[in-house]
């Protein structure tokens, strides 16, 4: 899938008629600059001067504000970073770095304590080394112990399992200074301890070796359980146990709805825990793991609850992704039970709202199932009645084709798929440019059968509020594969290609055809064929559909011609690959 960034326009001016006397090189060898270069170009890009060929600082041929970008960043990095002078080695804490989550300080070592958790800081020098400590977790069985991972340039260069109380990873080395982003990142969650940054040791000649990354417009915050942590993601099948092994927090849909909308994040997410009751084998409450009990914690292990600071952490975004573990103690008296968890949603969402006074919060849930639980959060969001707190439903994970994780965790590719979906959630909730790639048809969709009950025909229809299907019951189905109409409505679509799928299936075998078309003009049809049905059976309508246009489209089952036959569209996905 291609990630998107909302796009601008910029104004430039073409040097299709200027006499390049002296043009500077292109970048990668620009001349050096002055402050008086600078400001003649600021003056030309702001009409209060004459543009020339000189203020094509990168010589491509167009003048406009990269070239004046460029030109500052040159002249900043002159007199930042002389690196003439004698080369010293030092060592240098985490404070000089970019904190992204919840880390905490403790006798001079930051630790990185929930899911995602890092320190991220540029590194100039002919040689740097940064050194991790470990917490009493690496003591436990090695399944069971924290994991975290180096980046240099976006390149994975360590990825730890931690199993000892001090290890120092190589960044980089060479004869020549360097200026290298680098990211030590926690993988696995705070379930399972934490990892932490001691200090960076750099060769440099620079003043300030070490600095923080810039800090981003725009910060999310995700409060989840197992899903949010990438449990299992990187397991082989769901019949793998878990290990902090197989967890990865880079590979969650937290952390690419992130990397989508090129935002910050914090993520606050414990496996198995939920709202008032986490996973239960059977049945009983299990008020030992609840995420509402340790929100306003750096983390729930003793070591790092300490009170999160809020005010200094600030959010734009608040995501509830909670309800798949309650459901699991909702289920086994579900109706006795629902008014409780409402309750219980109403208070969290309260508090939430209370240590993030001006975000968005955004709440789901879906991902693994419990559809059933979706409408009581949609109860408590209508409830407090906040117009900054809205709620979708995510589409249940695709086990037939995207696979599993372990213990029947989403895989890699359902994580992804549902970050594109949450992308444009939060585009949406902010009023952001942004192309839908994330379409959500398990929820959006509509239903309408039609027939004609003159012809002989004889059909129920029922939806499924609670997971949005639509079952199809023909006791006598006419004539002609017309006769019975299955419509699946509000399908939007812009130019590009689309992965669809379909989760159908009927109580005998049927050949079904159906199109794809224009809900406006019928006779526009995109895509057509026919589903050869039995019991239980996930089609891919289109693996890469292509739209040249945009339209509101629909989706046409003929079902007719089938006497004591049932119908059912049981789950639906689709998503925009470019």
């Amino acid at each position: 899938m291609n990630k998107r960034k909302p796009g601008t326009v910029a104004a430039a001016i073409c040097l299709t008629a200027l006499a390049v006397a002296q043009p500077f090189t292109a970048l990668g060898a620009v001349s050096v600059p002055t402050l008086q270069s600078a400001k003649h170009l600021a003056d030309a890009l702001t009409l209060k001067g004459e543009m020339t060929a000189d203020d094509d600082y990168d010589g491509n041929g167009v003048i406009n504000a990269i070239d004046l970008t460029l030109m500052k960043r040159a002249k900043l990095q002159q007199s930042e970073e002389d690196l003439s002078g004698e080369v010293t080695t030092r060592t240098i804490t985490a404070d000089a770095c970019k904190r992204i989550g919840r880390t905490l300080d403790k006798n001079d070592v930051t630790w990185l304590v929930q899911s995602g958790s890092a320190v991220e800081c540029t590194i100039t020098a002919t040689e740097a080394s940064v050194t991790i400590a470990g917490d009493g977790c690496i003591y436990s069985d090695e399944k069971y112990r924290p994991r975290y991972g180096v980046y240099v340039d976006d390149e994975l260069v360590a990825d730890v399992v931690m199993g000892e109380t001090e290890q120092t990873v190589e960044l980089f080395s060479g004869k020549e200074h360097r200026t290298a982003k680098v990211k030590v990142i926690h993988l696995s969650e705070a379930n399972n301890g934490a990892v932490g940054v001691k200090h960076f040791t750099v060769s440099s000649a620079a003043a300030t070796p070490v600095k923080p990354t810039a800090k981003k417009d725009l910060t999310i915050e995700f409060i989840g359980d197992s899903i949010t942590c990438a449990y299992g993601v990187e397991a082989t099948s769901q019949y793998e146990a878990f290990s902090t092994g197989t967890e990865n927090f880079t590979k969650s849909y937290a952390y690419m709805t992130a990397a989508l909308l090129d935002a910050d994040y914090s993520a606050v997410s414990y496996s198995g825990h939920g709202i008032i009751s986490g996973y239960s084998n059977d049945g009983t409450i299990n008020t030992d793991s609840l995420v509402p009990d340790c929100y306003d914690l750096v983390g729930k292990p003793a070591d790092y609850a300490v009170a999160w600071d809020f005010d200094a952490n600030p959010s734009d975004v608040v995501i509830i992704n909670l309800g798949t573990n309650d459901s699991s103690y909702l289920s086994h008296d579900f109706d006795n039970r629902k008014d409780a968890f409402v309750e219980g949603y109403i208070d969290f969402l309260q508090v939430v709202r209370e240590y993030n006074p001006d975000a968005h919060i955004i709440c789901t849930v879906g991902i693994m199932g419990c559809a059933e639980v979706y409408p009581l959060i949609e109860e408590a969001v209508a409830a407090v009645g906040d117009a900054k707190i809205s709620s979708y439903l995510c589409a249940t994970q695709d086990m037939a084709n995207d696979g599993l994780g372990a213990d029947w965790h989403p895989s890699e590719i359902t994580q992804e798929k549902n970050s594109y979906v949450l992308a444009d959630k939060i585009a949406d909730a902010l009023g952001m440019p942004w192309d839908e790639v994330g379409l959500d048809a398990a929820v959006d969709r509509t239903y309408e059968v039609l027939y004609d009950t003159a012809q002989g025909v004889y059909v129920s229809d029922y939806v499924n509020t609670y997971d949005n299907s639509l079952t199809v019951s023909m006791t006598t189905g006419g004539d002609a594969p017309e006769d019975v109409q299955a419509i699946v409505g509000n399908l939007p679509l812009i130019n590009g290609v689309y992965d669809l799928k379909l989760t159908c299936n009927a109580n005998k075998d049927m050949s079904v055809p159906y199109c794809l078309r224009s809900s406006s003009d019928p006779d526009t049809v995109y895509l057509e064929g026919t589903l050869e049905l039995s019991s239980g059976t996930a089609y891919t309508l289109a693996k890469e559909l292509t739209m040249t246009e945009s339209a509101d489209c629909e989706i046409l089952f003929l079902l007719g011609g089938n006497d004591s036959a049932q119908f059912a569209i049981t789950g639906m996905s689709m998503y925009k690959l470019s």
